[in-house]
């Protein structure tokens, strides 16, 4: 299953009182955090791809960004410099770099959500809700929508919106910043953008996290390795893809076996792992 939450733990729960074995894939709030010493620029193109590629309809998105304070108007400078030249069209034009969400209803719920988080008091740096693209006035069309100063406690940074949108907060520091991401109800995937090796070795032995990226904007494994995440990201017992997603549709067996000598058959006195007998 791949779809909400709320559906998920459902389906879990019923399949796994009856003994079925369950993949539930559910939403997923992904977090990056991008430090000081990070690739600035080279990193905001990597996140401007990973935010805004697919409209923002895939669950390896970085929809929210810890960024710290000290790199904080620079990075969000590139982030705004080439999200305002993301070409916005049909998804049949070879040279569309942001095409329509998938239906009338999804840009309605996606607006929704950017009103929301302008009632909740975030700060609204590039809105994507009036766009037009000639020849499809009527198309179901999101631009590239940033956020920044997004607290704690708002919807929009905590929740899955499924757009191109993106929720920047700013921290002080790394410490900071991993605790507001593992603090997220989600843990499908996690992102660091640094050049400090320590600062990456930490992140990755303890974010929460189930598809870690260190400067990669989307964590997605090659399909040798699991898929998955964690808390209310993922329910059931394995991962897809990789050993995992063998091991879910199969039933192992475990055989002991032993063979007999022609002096073992004689033996007078047999041993196993609860004693011994005696032959008479």
């Amino acid at each position: 299953y791949v779809g909400s939450t709320s559906v998920g733990l459902h389906i879990y729960s019923t399949a796994a009182a009856h003994g079925k074995r369950v993949q539930a894939l559910c939403e997923a709030k992904n977090h990056g955090l991008v430090l000081r010493d990070a690739a600035l620029e080279r990193s905001a193109l990597g996140i401007i791809n990973s935010t805004f590629g697919c409209a923002g309809m895939r669950c390896m998105a970085l929809p929210a960004l810890c960024v710290e304070e000290a790199c904080a108007d620079e990075f969000i400078g590139y982030l705004l410099k080439y999200a305002k030249t993301r070409k916005i069209g049909c998804a049949y034009d070879k040279s569309t770099e942001l095409g329509p969400v998938v239906s009338a209803e999804h840009k309605e719920s996606v607006i929704n959500w950017i009103n929301k988080g302008v009632a909740e008091g975030a700060e609204l740096i590039l809105d994507g809700r009036n766009v037009v693209v000639p020849g499809f006035e009527n198309g179901h069309f999101v631009g590239p929508t940033i956020f920044d100063h997004v607290k704690e406690g708002m919807a929009v940074g905590d929740c899955e919106i499924f757009g191109p949108v993106t929720a920047i907060k700013r921290v002080q520091d790394f410490e900071e910043g991993l605790a507001i991401m593992n603090a997220s109800r989600f843990a499908n995937g996690s992102c660091i953008f640094t050049q400090n090796g320590n600062y990456a070795r930490e992140f990755v032995r303890r974010t929460h996290g189930g598809m870690v990226g260190v400067n990669v904007g989307i964590p997605v494994p090659i399909s040798y390795f699991p898929f998955a995440g964690h808390k209310d990201s993922f329910f059931g017992d394995l991962h897809v893809m990789g050993r995992d997603g063998v091991a879910f549709y199969t039933e192992s067996k475990c055989v002991t076996s032993r063979w007999f000598g022609e002096e073992e058959k004689k033996e007078t006195k047999v041993s196993t792992w609860d004693g011994t007998i005696t032959r008479k």
